[in-house]
């Protein structure tokens, strides 16, 4: 049976390169970075190249780096570290299609006494700069809308977000998580305050990612102990992760030019011949979009026994989030954007990477219509005939 992974979005394998650049701080240079013998010196070397490594990729400066857990903790060590430092209850503003790593973190500070504020998107998942002009305020400390949805695809209006928060006196986050090496992130330009990023959606390394903390940002540490990451994330640094991280990061961003023109060409093949299909849409605006994804809703069928009976051919899909597919509710960020809970548990994520090829999608495009013809059916389904 042919093996397709079409769930890149979700998380991405991880590339050779990068293994074999990680490996030799597992097995030889083990050491811990902060030790002052040779051993420590060659992990604290390493260290330091990845952080030149990352910061070369995001147009800022290896001191503006913090090394976390992944983009989980980049996000809530933003946000949460952002209010502590303000000194007041003052509010937050987010949007309804955040990752659950900042709508959580943004809920829980509401339910410390800061007002929240969550903006409303469009059909296809787009924050209007308009109502976030509108709700802007002297109280607000900190704007937090992500760079590009883990769900749809959509690429948000960052530019005009950032300078209306700056306009107001609010410093602004964005979870880049999904976007990073995806899209054009250059620090130099793109003056967020704080943006997060995760070596495991570049084909890098899971439990590693990292915070970007522009110069002069007030930010308080969450946490405390043995003061590495200038204070900021203390604790021994994960040093093949963060070799993983900045190797992962430079191969990425190499590439990210031509990747995306194949992806979007593959994307487009797959948005093309599935809208040909009875009863199927599309969810999010078609352009701007991340090139690897493609998100649809499909009439008259379950997502999640979609999903259940692709695996079984071997195409590995996903319905929304992975972190949400465990919940017996739909995506919020599909019920954000006005689908009704049937229209959003109907749906099929299909995320491309610079592995895919013609042929995957071309079998992909062979089954899919035999398994939503079926679902629609009522049919059993013997995966022996796959």
């Amino acid at each position: 049976m042919r093996r397709v992974y079409l769930d890149n979005n979700a998380t991405t394998r991880l590339d050779s390169e990068v293994l074999d650049h990680m490996l030799p701080y597992m097995r030889d240079s083990y050491g811990n970075p902060s030790s002052l013998h040779w051993l420590g010196d060659e992990a604290a070397a390493a260290m330091t190249l990845a952080r030149k490594e990352l910061a070369s990729v995001l147009g800022c400066y290896p001191s503006e780096l913090v090394f976390t857990s992944g983009g989980t903790e980049a996000d809530n060590m933003a946000i949460s570290g952002c209010m502590k430092a303000s000194g007041k209850k003052g509010r937050v503003i987010t949007s309804a299609v955040e990752h659950s790593a900042v709508l959580d973190v943004c809920h829980a500070l509401h339910d410390e006494g800061h007002p929240l504020t969550v903006l409303p998107v469009d059909e296809g998942g787009l924050v209007d700069p308009g109502d976030l002009e509108r709700a802007m305020g002297e109280d607000v400390v900190l704007v937090s809308v992500m760079a590009a949805n883990n769900v749809v695809g959509t690429i948000q209006p960052l530019e005009e977000l950032i300078e209306i928060s700056h306009s107001h006196g609010a410093l602004f986050h964005t979870d880049a998580v999904q976007g990073f090496c995806r899209m054009p992130l250059d620090m130099r330009t793109l003056k967020a305050d704080l943006l997060s990023v995760s070596a495991h959606k570049i084909h890098g390394p899971k439990g590693v990612g990292a915070l970007f903390i522009r110069e002069g940002t007030p930010v308080s540490p969450l946490t405390f102990g043995g003061g590495q990451e200038g204070g900021m994330r203390p604790s021994t640094e994960n040093i093949p992760g963060i070799v993983g991280l900045g190797k992962a990061a430079v191969a990425a961003f190499s590439r990210m030019d031509g990747t995306n023109r194949t992806m979007a060409s593959l994307r487009d093949r797959l948005v093309d011949e599935v809208l040909m299909m009875d009863g199927t849409h599309l969810n999010g605006h078609r352009s701007p979009r991340l090139a690897n994804n493609a998100h649809f809703r499909i009439d008259g069928v379950n997502g999640t026994e979609l999903i259940l009976r692709l695996s079984d051919m071997g195409i590995a899909a996903s319905t929304a989030s992975a972190c949400s597919a465990s919940s017996p509710s739909p995506s919020h960020v599909l019920t954000a954007m006005g689908l009704t809970w049937d229209q959003a548990e109907s749906s099929l994520r299909l995320g491309l990477s610079h592995h895919t090829t013609e042929e995957d999608v071309g079998y992909v495009m062979e089954k899919l219509p035999e398994v939503i013809s079926a679902l629609r059916k009522g049919k059993r389904f013997n995966p022996t005939n796959a």
